[in-house]
């Protein structure tokens, strides 16, 4: 994976808080990544997010969801999961991707309830420019990396509500309509998903 020297030295600071499950993740070679998928945390702060994170939903490998890299609110940047590992974070597109999420309340604390589908949580400008930092950083150390998407591109999935089962509901909604996609793309040169666009 790129150092953290490496990172560090593309003016980027990470803080290494691997997941007690990291290293039963799935191992990949670097050059598989190809895309990286933005999410929301859709929690209060990084620490709840931390919490879902830990929690095992997968009893077999006994690991769970999370994306490899959280940005918090004040543009600190930490990352739970290494590169070379395969993070839960995205249905059907882990092995080729990585994943980082913002922290943001999304539709916290009621996800799924119809009437609560509107994420109304700004961006935090820090926020928004240690991603840019990132996603830079990234490019210059991953050589296959090209591509970039919000997670619910990728996952369009919808599920009954939770207040009412005949109504039906995105399942992902990150990062959501208050997610400066101009502002980001315009610093990067990642394609934008779909790449047949």
């Amino acid at each position: 994976m790129p150092s953290s020297a490496a990172l560090l030295a593309a003016g980027v600071l990470i803080s290494q808080q691997p997941l007690p499950y990291a290293e039963r993740l799935e191992q990949r070679e670097l050059s598989a990544i190809t895309g990286v998928v933005i999410h929301c945390t859709e929690t209060p702060d990084l620490s709840s997010a931390r919490e879902l994170g830990e929690q095992i939903h997968y009893p077999g490998s006994q690991t769970g969801n999370s994306g490899h890299f959280y940005i918090d609110l004040d543009g600190r940047i930490e990352q739970y999961v290494p590169l070379e590992r395969v993070a839960h974070h995205v249905s059907g597109h882990n092995q080729a991707t990585l994943g980082i999420e913002l922290v943001n309340r999304g539709r916290w604390p009621d996800w799924l309830h119809s009437e609560h589908q509107e994420p109304t949580s700004p961006y935090p400008e820090v926020q928004i420019q240690a991603l840019i930092k990132l996603l830079q950083a990234l490019q210059q150390h991953l050589p296959e990396l090209s591509w970039i998407a919000g997670h619910e591109q990728l996952d369009t999935r919808q599920v009954p509500a939770s207040d009412d089962p005949a109504l039906l509901v995105s399942r992902k909604r990150d990062p959501g309509p208050r997610f400066p996609w101009t502002k980001v793309r315009a610093a990067i040169s990642l394609r934008n998903y779909p790449l047949n666009q």
